[in-house]
């Protein structure tokens, strides 16, 4: 089993690699990483010398001054390499670097410069470093205005406000899930030499008026309507998983139109452009059902009958959001990927949920992941 620190834990790319990595439980033991051990050199210390591999994620990304990002960026590889040095740790770094590398700007000239310096540091320590050149990256819990356009559009659509295209050029991009997988197969992989550079190859290529008005589709059909658009298409997919997690969570419980005559009621369940599985539950009072957690899947609870607590938690975080749904108003709720949940019969007769879920049950890969609200 491999000891794994990932600098950078808590932003973007850190946060979503520490969770993926959280799925390999009988390869991987995580290391615990906190920005304050950037401040604390014993900390930072004794972080490396438990580590067998560091993916170095943390950096500055944007400033209005450029010369403080270069600047950031060199002492954050400096400090890493000066506890090493302390220790005698030899660890495999995992560096993450950048297509902006070749760029004439502080930023990439602070990740050329913290890469050579990585490698210095492993043909003379006898470590190794393995650097990978990072296309541009998008995913769910991005920072608008700050790790992606398509982080700023989602924000912005949410709002109500109307994104702006500087330039609609074409932009080669990866799916953060891809990418922990990138960063995954490299902790795995037993290094044979001090010093190797990867370009990591991008899966996407979309013009940026292609993606906004994907965006836009997705606030009309289901932000606005509930409509679940057609999600075939593993890029579609990842931008409309990509969007779903700008949302609000006071957005649900959603009601449903329930139309009553005579005869008795009816009440539209799900309106989807794409295909899924559909099924449905009884629940004695006081059980609960659930408890975990998907990295792709889209998901629908649909309380018709009975009474419900539904919870969600965002994994490694502690607040829980709670809904409370009742048959008698029959509502629906959105499972958002990486938050585990449940649900419980809060009531004192049976409790009926339909659910609905984007790809049927396949349980040689359930991306199911069990885990307590």
């Amino acid at each position: 089993m491999k000891k794994v620190g990932i600098t950078g834990q808590a932003g973007f790319m850190g946060s979503h690699l520490y969770n993926f990595l959280g799925t390999k439980k009988e390869e991987i033991k995580l290391i615990d990483f906190k920005r304050s051990y950037f401040q604390d050199q014993d900390e930072l210390e004794v972080f490396v010398g438990n580590c067998d591999v560091i993916v170095h994620i943390a950096a500055m990304n944007r400033h209005e001054d450029q010369q403080v990002i270069y600047n950031t960026n060199v002492g954050l590889v400096n400090q890493l390499i000066a506890a090493c040095e302390a220790t005698s740790s030899t660890p495999k770094v995992i560096f993450s670097s950048s297509t902006q590398e070749d760029k004439d700007n502080l930023y990439g000239q602070s990740k050329r410069d913290g890469r050579k310096a990585l490698e210095n540091w492993a043909k003379e320590s006898g470590g190794s470093v393995s650097s990978l050149v990072i296309p541009n990256v998008f995913g769910p819990f991005g920072k608008p205005f700050y790790n992606s356009f398509i982080a700023t559009f989602c924000h912005q659509i949410i709002k109500g406000d109307t994104p702006t295209i500087h330039s609609d050029s074409e932009v080669n991009l990866i799916y953060i899930n891809e990418l922990s997988e990138v960063f995954y197969n490299e902790v795995v992989l037993e290094a044979s030499e001090s010093v190797s550079n990867k370009i990591v190859e991008y899966t996407y290529a979309r013009r940026v008026s292609e993606i906004l008005g994907l965006l836009n589709g997705y606030k009309t059909s289901y932000y606005d309507n509930g409509v679940v658009v057609d999600l075939r298409n593993s890029f579609e997919l990842a931008l409309f998983n990509t969007f779903t997690s700008f949302i609000p969570k006071d957005y649900f419980p959603r009601k449903y139109t329930k139309h009553t005559d005579n005869r008795g009621a009816f009440v539209e369940i799900m309106r989807a452009n794409t295909s899924g599985q559909s099924s449905y539950s009884t629940t004695v009072p006081g059980i609960t059902r659930g408890n975990h957690y998907h990295t792709r899947k889209v998901e629908r609870f649909a309380v018709i009958s009975g009474k419900a607590r539904i919870q969600l938690r965002k994994i490694n975080t502690d607040e829980v959001i709670n809904y409370e749904l009742d048959g008698n108003t029959p509502a629906y709720v959105d499972m958002p990927i990486w938050y585990t949940h449940n649900i419980t019969n809060i009531g004192d007769t049976e409790l009926i949920t339909l659910f609905w879920i984007n790809e049927p049950y396949n349980p040689d890969d359930p991306d199911t992941y069990f885990i307590e609200v």
